[in-house]
């Protein structure tokens, strides 16, 4: 049977939604106005992610409009060698990112943060390997010149332009995107007792 539960996606992440839209999850988005504090020194990047997504959910939990329901809230960090590469700054930090990507196996971790208000609360991390080819300056150029880097962490997205950077990917696509869909249905499964198929049948 169909459980009325809503789903609140608390990102405007127009790939989460996109995510959760091809699965055929239904859902509502909200808005959350939270501040993210930048890593401390050493911090491992996949702990962050965490830290990051069940921050959001704090934040998520004292939204009016979130109420009744079940949140879901994500954070996504590209790192290499132990550093984290958020959002490029600019164009320099952009070009900085892809050299040192380029021809490596770096890694995608996606903090996830789901709870109820009153109800039980969940997190988890997602990490997948992401390998590139070797990127020249050209091509890194031209990748920067289509805009597309700037609102990405790690300074590209792997569903548009820079999959053709991508020569490997082990572990969940769909992490790398921004939300690993499958551990998110799991869990509203098992902790939430949402089953997903139920949206399938649903009119």
């Amino acid at each position: 049977m169909y459980m009325s539960k809503r789903i609140i996606l608390a990102s405007m992440s127009p790939r989460r939604a996109a995510l959760l839209n091809q699965a055929g999850i239904k859902y509502e988005t909200v808005k959350v106005d939270h501040e993210e504090q930048p890593p401390a020194a050493g911090e491992p990047p996949a702990e962050y992610a965490l830290k990051a997504a069940e921050e959001k959910l704090k934040a998520a939990m004292s939204n009016g409009n979130a109420a009744d329901g079940v949140i879901i809230c994500a954070d996504t960090v590209v790192a290499l060698d132990g550093e984290i590469f958020g959002k490029p700054a600019d164009v320099a930090d952009a070009q900085r990112m892809l050299r040192a990507l380029g021809g490596r196996e770096h890694q995608v971790h996606t903090g996830v943060a789901m709870g109820e208000r009153g109800g039980p609360e969940t997190s988890f991390v997602e990490t997948t390997e992401v390998r590139f080819i070797p990127l020249t300056d050209d091509m890194i150029d031209a990748y920067i010149g289509s805009g597309e880097p700037f609102d990405k962490a790690g300074a590209y997205g792997i569903q548009e332009r820079a999959s053709v950077f991508v020569s490997g990917v082990s572990g969940c696509y769909a992490n790398v995107v921004g939300l690993p869909v499958s551990g998110v249905a799991r869990r509203l499964r098992e902790i939430f007792n949402i089953n997903i198929d139920d949206f399938w049948r649903r009119p």
